[in-house]
């Protein structure tokens, strides 16, 4: 199976292979990296297989990247492509996986604006009984004029998202989303760690110019930050002759470790990273090193 697993702790004795119960406060969370293409069947096939690889490994909760439903060479095409999620057969088709094998999944998708002019791209939590129980519009959309490198204007076919969805309770942790672009702004994240989140998720499809520069380096700021687990699933390689994303899919402890890191190649199937999540350690980061606002000098986020 090619996944990777890493222990945070260095004691094998610790690790899940060799235990048969997960203490309250671990938790095994997979993320995983995939090459979307405009064809909704074969990404739904490629994000069951993650789902396997995930089961298979005893993760508690699968992260998926962003726009795993399909990944269009056009504006046009990407907002032909789009269905609600009460028909779209990728949706439908993780919703069955996710209550199939008791897996809560965190996936990025299209979703249709009303006036058919847009899309928005939206991330979902499918719960362990299959039903999606939170959903987050992306904030900051990538308009972008990078001298030789790429030239991108989502805002052209996709909707801004207008909220922060607040951080939710899951049986993995208190779980904040955003999305991609919005990893370049800490005001979002901040804002979700004072409403308690403990994991802060980014799936992503960075573009490889601008994610050899900043990726890991802004997944690690947002995770010391706010000491909170930042999960940051990651398209990877070229979905057509005009898009390639850079992959990378990574696992960020609260104190700024990379706990687990995908390459930057595409592979003949798609590959997850499964990582032990400690709450405990999380909490003792955040005691030891408490970071109080000085919010009598600047404003609360």
């Amino acid at each position: 199976m090619n996944s990777i697993k890493y222990n945070q702790y260095g004691d094998c004795s610790k690790t899940i292979s060799n235990c048969n119960v997960v203490p309250f406060n671990v938790t095994v969370q997979a993320v995983g990296q995939l090459c979307s293409t405009a064809s909704l069947t074969h990404n739904l096939t490629q994000c069951r297989v993650l789902v396997q690889k995930a089961v298979a490994a005893g993760a508690k909760a699968l992260f998926l990247p962003e726009a795993s439903d399909y990944i269009a060479p056009s504006t046009s095409e990407t907002i032909s492509l789009v269905q609600p999620t009460s028909s779209s057969p990728f949706v439908l088709g993780l919703k069955a996986s996710a209550k199939e094998h008791r897996l809560p999944i965190n996936v990025g998708i299209h979703e249709p604006v009303r006036d058919g002019k847009k899309v928005k791209n939206t991330l979902i939590w499918i719960d362990e009984c299959g039903e999606i129980k939170e959903r987050y519009q992306k904030l900051h959309l990538f308009d972008v004029d990078i001298s030789g490198g790429p030239v991108l204007k989502e805002s052209n076919g996709v909707e801004k998202g207008m909220e922060i969805v607040p951080p939710f309770e899951t049986a993995v942790g208190t779980v904040g989303m955003l999305i991609c672009f919005d990893l370049r702004f800490p005001e979002p994240s901040l804002s979700l760690r004072r409403q308690g989140a403990q994991i802060i998720t980014y799936p992503s499809a960075f573009t490889p110019s601008t994610g050899v520069a900043h990726w890991s380096s802004l997944l690690r700021a947002r995770a010391i930050e706010t000491q909170s687990y930042i999960i940051a699933a990651a398209q990877v390689g070229a979905h057509n002759e005009k898009r390639t994303s850079y992959g990378h899919s990574m696992i960020v402890s609260p104190w700024g470790d990379v706990l687990a890191e995908l390459g930057g190649a595409k592979r003949d199937e798609p590959v997850v990273a499964i990582v032990d999540i400690d709450l405990e350690r999380l909490e003792r980061i955040r005691s030891e090193m408490p970071l109080l606002r000085r919010t009598d000098v600047y404003p609360e986020i």
